[in-house]
């Protein structure tokens, strides 16, 4: 009989049969939930529809909390109680119309030992689809087996087929044939040559990514662990975005009106009001430029490469949105900055590459991205995009890519084709103008490094952009993000399904080539530098490489 007061472990419920226990991941932040609740029982009680049609009950793991009035999971201590109540051999089913925190369900899901679905409604208003691709990729990280669906209202055959597989069987073998290996290269090629070239120099000579408080809004998947960046030669500089703060506080008012002048003679269009709670003000710029400043000149203090800011939930209280200082950090021409003493100008005359939302995947892709297209006599502006929908049009399928703020004007055609628009208060309560535009039609290079299985992959393909009607553009915005930058995407050689069953984030990275054939020696650099640096390459779709 031991003298120590043992802990007494509740015995875990068993499990109904015939019976699916759903759960709903949610946003950290109240009034995103609550306006998006409605379209979460639309879904969730579409799919319970679907369910029961091949005789299956729904029963909701947890219910609606009567003083926030919605029923999504907005914590992970809740998501820790909730799975409590949910038998560990049952199957369960994720349902995701919005964006979720994936760390609320993840401590959940990592012990469950049944099977997982995730599903969401293929809709642009609300984005559930971003929400499952970034709960099913940091899934793959932490190596949890899923399934993923996904459909309009689950009424449709393909969805209703591959539910069915997924009761019978407990998973779903979606069509991924689109993946290959990267074949032998040729080592006398240039582009290959140029690709380990540079990937020899930066194993050599290191790369530093500055990190503005690591974890944003749950995406465990854009955490890489220092053991898995350090041998590509990069490496992290932890900061605070509280030091930022102080540093923004320093950049005098002159500086401040000096970058909006430049700003407002490249032709930036700011479509300001007066009302802060929900237009564009001129002193929410005022702060969003003395960010890009402060930005600078702190990557110049630690030797930055690259830099990542969080914003969301760190500042969002405290300072309007990064997004413009990202946008404006992106782009090779953008307003010039010295340091302290006046005595010299930082970064002149190139990008700091940004990732946003510090996705540390973004940062190795926008690190190799820029020393490629730069070594190529490219423009290296390049940028991460939301997989957000995407719908057909004219006989082929166009996806918006759709980035919650900033792209870098040069994908719009220039800052005379970029405009910037109050974001939205459900997200922003202190407001701060976005970089947007609809981006110029052209041939890219897409792209996504992910880890899966303890190590670094990344998946590489081509697309070209097209140039819809002005109408089809804005019905597009209209039903998504309308403040939002917008890319009209054709992926080369991948379906839409191909897609959403591969892809391991919620991001995808794209730059520009200045016609087809550059690009495919672009993608092949690109290839070398990533397999030299021992990352996992896989081909997507059609390519000229293999």
């Amino acid at each position: 009989m031991s003298t120590y007061t043992l802990p007494v472990l509740a015995e875990p419920p068993v499990a109904e049969p015939q019976t699916l226990y759903t759960v709903a991941s949610g946003d950290l932040r109240l009034s995103a939930n609550t306006r998006c609740w409605p379209t979460q029982q639309q879904l969730e009680a579409d799919f319970a529809e679907a369910a029961s049609a091949f005789g299956w009950r729904v029963h909701r793991a947890h219910d609606v909390d009567p003083e926030t009035g919605h029923g999504f999971i907005d914590s992970q201590r809740r998501g820790i109680e909730v799975f409590k109540n949910v038998p560990p051999d049952a199957p369960v089913v994720v349902v995701d119309a919005v964006w979720q925190y994936s760390h609320h369900v993840l401590a959940g899901l990592r012990t469950h030992r049944g099977p997982i679905l995730v599903v969401a409604n293929w809709a642009g208003d609300f984005p559930g689809l971003v929400g499952l691709l970034n709960l099913t990729a940091s899934m793959t990280k932490a190596g949890v087996a899923y399934s993923a669906l996904w459909s309009k209202d689950f009424t449709d055959d393909w969805a209703r087929t591959k539910l069915e597989e997924w009761l019978t069987t407990g998973r779903i073998a979606h069509d991924t044939s689109h993946v290959r290996p990267l074949p032998a290269l040729d080592a006398s090629s240039d582009e290959v040559e140029l690709g380990r070239a540079l990937a020899a120099q930066l194993q050599q000579e290191k790369a530093i990514v500055g990190v503005f408080d690591e974890g944003c809004m749950g995406m465990y998947n854009a955490i890489i662990d220092d053991e898995l960046l350090n041998p590509l030669g990069i490496y992290k500089e932890r900061l605070s975005q509280s030091a930022l703060v102080a540093e923004m506080n320093r950049v005098g008012a002159d500086e401040r009106a000096a970058v909006k002048r430049w700003l407002d003679d490249a032709g930036l269009t700011f479509h300001f009001g007066t009302d802060p709670q929900t237009e564009l003000t001129p002193d929410q710029v005022d702060s969003q430029l003395a960010m890009y400043v402060a930005a600078l000149r702190m990557s110049d203090d630690f030797g930055l490469d690259a830099v990542g800011i969080q914003y969301q939930q760190g500042l969002k209280d405290v300072v309007p949105a990064s997004d413009l200082a990202e946008g404006l950090l992106n782009n090779v021409e953008r307003p010039p900055v010295r340091s302290r003493d006046g005595a010299r100008e930082l970064y002149a005359g190139a990008p700091l590459p940004h990732f946003n939302e510090v996705d540390e995947g973004v940062a190795v892709d926008a690190l190799v991205t820029n020393r490629i297209w730069t070594a190529m006599g490219l423009d290296p502006a390049t940028t991460l995009h939301d997989i957000r929908w995407g719908d057909d049009y004219d006989g082929e399928f166009v996806w918006v890519f759709e980035i919650s703020g900033s792209v870098p004007a040069s994908h719009h055609g220039g800052y005379d084709r970029s405009y910037s628009m109050r974001q939205p208060p459900m997200f922003f309560p202190l407001g701060g103008g976005t970089l947007s535009g609809v981006s110029k039609p052209g041939q890219i290079v897409w792209s996504r490094v992910f880890v899966a299985g303890g190590a670094l992959h990344v998946d590489l393909g081509r697309a070209h952009v097209v140039e819809l009607p002005a109408e089809e553009t804005q019905r597009r915005l209209d039903a998504t993000d309308p403040q939002w930058p917008i890319m009209h995407a054709v992926l080369h050689g991948v379906s839409r399904d191909q897609m959403m069953a591969r892809h391991k984030a919620n991001h995808v990275q794209v730059v520009y080539s200045p016609d087809a054939a550059t690009a495919d020696k672009a993608l092949l650099v690109k290839a070398a530098m990533f397999d030299a640096l021992g990352v996992q390459v896989h081909l997507c779709g059609d390519t000229a490489v293999g």
